[in-house]
């Protein structure tokens, strides 16, 4: 019988979205889904990335894909919006929010 001590625990060093990123986000998806845009999300991360993605029906291909990306030689992180062929680069998540914000909202009126 082995004993296990902390040292033999594996280390996660995967990429995440933090507390606060995650509210943001979620109350950006809580939004889009008020006004009937979106029905589904779902969450990935691996080592250098974190996913949000937002689905229009729970059986399509993501309407848009929110990803928070490490970049190793530069050591920051960046966040990326992907929707519609279309893909932007953001230094803070709030820039990225802003800009679906708009995109919401336009939808609506």
């Amino acid at each position: 019988m082995g004993l296990v001590t902390s040292s033999a625990s594996t280390n996660n060093h995967n990429l995440y979205f933090s507390k606060d990123e995650l509210a943001k986000i979620l109350n950006l998806y809580s939004k889009g889904v008020s006004s009937g845009e979106w029905k589904d999300y779902a969450i990935d991360f691996n080592k250098n990335n974190a996913f949000f993605y937002i689905f229009k029906h729970s059986l399509a291909a993501p309407e848009c894909i929110l990803n928070k990306s490490l970049e190793r030689k530069k050591r920051k992180i960046f966040y990326n919006l992907k929707s519609k062929n279309k893909n932007k680069k953001f230094e803070s998540l709030d820039a990225l929010i802003s800009s679906l914000n708009r995109k919401i909202f336009k939808l609506v009126n």
